[in-house]
């Protein structure tokens, strides 16, 4: 995602005729898309983004779980007192 933001900032600086932008390469300029592209296959080829997602998952799994748990006077604010 911050390689897309930094590439898209780049890009609109760029046709814009920013300094000192508009005098760097286009390779320079769209090196980001480059890399967000090589991320996203690497994250995808070695199961990050799948484990960021069931991590996700399982926290939310616990939260709901807690919150049915002090609904029912069994969580832990009533394990405390």
């Amino acid at each position: 995602m911050w390689f897309l933001a930094i590439g898209l900032v780049l890009l609109l600086l760029k046709l814009a005729a920013v300094a000192p932008v508009v005098d760097w390469s286009w390779l320079v300029v769209l090196a980001p898309f480059g890399l967000a592209i090589a991320w996203w296959g690497w994250a995808d080829s070695h199961g990050y983004t799948q484990k960021k997602v069931m991590e996700r998952m399982d926290e939310k799994k616990a939260a709901r779980r807690e919150k049915a748990l002090e609904a029912l006077g069994q969580g832990e604010k009533q394990r405390r007192r």
